[in-house]
């Protein structure tokens, strides 16, 4: 296949080349695709135009409306971090119980009220609360 070394070097810059405009076309259909500005029959011809004129329509799409890719891929970044953010603090969310030393004490004052514990459990219960919430108990 390959007669001397210039050859195989000739091909792997072809391939590098073509490698390198196939990573381009993703990127472009990317933005294209991400792109709120353009309307559907704009994005058609747009890919129409990348798929009929490769190399053309890449350069063209480039020089067109290279300069806002960036901001739109931030964009999308961002937005993405933003849900990323906001699964995150909704999955770590504290279990649900007592929010603070007031609904914690008013549990275990329902608990003396019934029964369940005693008037020194009451007061350690009460005392926890309170110094979890750093309010000093006197």
């Amino acid at each position: 296949m390959f007669d001397d070394n210039g050859s195989f070097l000739l091909a792997m810059l072809e391939f590098f080349i073509f490698l390198g405009w196939f990573m381009g076309l993703f990127f472009i259909f990317g933005d294209l695709f991400r792109s709120r500005d353009l309307g559907g029959f704009a994005k058609t011809m747009w890919v129409l135009f990348l798929i009929f004129l490769p190399f053309l329509g890449m350069l063209v799409y480039l020089i067109a409306r290279g300069s806002g890719m960036t901001e739109r891929a931030m964009a999308a970044h961002a937005e993405m971090q933003k849900h990323q953010e906001a699964y995150i603090r909704s999955v770590a969310a504290p279990a649900a119980g007592p929010a603070n030393a007031t609904e914690e004490i008013a549990k275990a004052k329902g608990l003396l009220d019934s029964g369940t514990i005693n008037a020194i459990e009451f007061e350690q219960l009460k005392t926890r609360a309170l110094e979890r919430q750093g309010t000093a108990v006197s």
